[in-house]
């Protein structure tokens, strides 16, 4: 520990690399999420590690818009279907689980939306709506996009807060009371 390490440099470099990252987002792309959020019948999430996280957290606010939300892997999940919409996210653009879960996905007939750094990668391509986040993951990043930050930290960060700008075009959009999302927050605490 004989190193001074340079914390406000550091930190100045991090939200650097985390504005790029997120205004580097298509706006097409979440004008296409949103438009499949606001006409999902039910909406799903599915992610691994910190991008479930991320999509907890997501999930957390679509309820408190009073849109019906679940995650995949609960024991109260029901089957998905028609008019349903999978919402899910894999820095890399490959897991197996996502992969077979998509195998079930598409068949039943729900709408996909995929987070992704990669989105020619096979399972993106499967998707109806692909939202690229140009940002680091375990296997690199979009146009070998660097991070002082370890692994898909960059990604995951993005993501939260595009989930979260997201958020703020669905109360445009829906015009939810601001006392009803709060009555929606769970007393559970």
């Amino acid at each position: 520990m004989d190193r001074k390490f340079d914390w406000h440099g550091t930190s100045r470099i991090m939200l650097e690399e985390l504005s790029r990252s997120l205004t580097a987002v298509r706006e097409h792309e979440l004008d296409a999420l949103t438009s499949e959020i606001v006409g999902a019948k039910r909406i799903f999430v599915y992610g691994l590690g910190r991008e479930r996280a991320m999509l907890l957290a997501f999930a957390m606010r679509l309820m408190h818009l009073g849109l019906q939300v679940h995650v995949v892997g609960d024991v109260t999940t029901p089957a998905i279907g028609p008019g349903d919409l999978w919402i899910t996210s894999s820095g890399t653009g490959r897991l197996a689980t996502v992969e077979a879960l998509m195998g079930i996905v598409k068949p039943a007939g729900a709408r996909v939306v995929f987070f992704t750094a990669f989105p020619e990668a096979p399972l993106p391509r499967q998707a109806d709506v692909v939202v690229r986040i140009p940002a680091q993951t375990m296997r690199e990043g979009a146009e070998h996009v660097r991070s002082v930050q370890p692994m898909g930290s960059l990604f995951e960060q993005t993501q939260l807060l595009l989930f979260d700008l997201c958020v703020i075009r669905l109360i445009d959009l829906l015009q939810p009371a601001a006392d009803e999302m709060e009555k929606r927050h769970t007393n559970l605490e």
